[in-house]
């Protein structure tokens, strides 16, 4: 019973605070998972971000079904993800109409305005985190190569990231394992 009153509050926290949409709320899904319940390690997370953005649909409840799940079977699913949208939802209802009545009023523009830096700085620091977690597989130099070939493909030939994404996935998966691994060189 435990585990399920844990993962409704570490979801619930992330929704509440997760103001700007799923991305948002990764970085603070992984303090809950990692850092204060110890569901996972940064690099586990890593990899559920990594498979779960294949997939389609909101990225926040993908996170939140199969760290769910994970934790505590079907029900810890169904828990983390009502937890992880419950917050969005009720705020969605009950201030929808209140930010539409003052949304050109000075104080809820800066308030709006201040958070986005905030957002940006978690979206950052969780990037450096996986590429970091990426380093530690590969080397620095293929790290860095593969950023730049995303970056080029996406924002100079404009082509869609899922249709990136899949690529490289592609990629991934026929690619030959190579000899010179750690444990080859060894």
């Amino acid at each position: 019973m435990k585990k399920y009153k844990d993962i409704t509050m570490g979801f619930l926290r992330a929704g509440v605070l997760g103001f700007g949409g799923g991305v948002v709320c990764l970085p603070l899904m992984q303090r809950e998972a990692v850092d204060t319940y110890g569901w996972l390690t940064n690099d586990e997370f890593s990899e559920i971000v990594a498979i779960t953005n294949t997939l389609p649909g909101p990225i926040n409840t993908k996170v939140a079904g199969y760290i769910g799940y994970r934790v505590g079977g079907v029900i810890g699913a169904f828990i983390a993800v009502v937890a992880s949208v419950l917050p969005s939802a009720i705020a969605l209802v009950i201030l929808l109409e209140t930010l539409a009545n003052f949304r050109d009023h000075p104080v809820v523009s800066g308030m709006t305005n201040a958070i986005v830096p905030v957002v940006g700085v978690m979206i950052a620091l969780m990037s450096w985190q996986f590429l970091d977690s990426a380093a530690k597989e590969m080397r620095w130099s293929v790290v860095l190569m593969n950023v730049l070939i995303v970056a080029i493909l996406i924002v100079a030939l404009d082509l869609h990231p899922a249709i990136v994404v899949g690529v490289m996935i592609a990629i991934a998966l026929f690619k030959p394992e190579r000899k010179d691994t750690k444990e080859g060189l060894k």
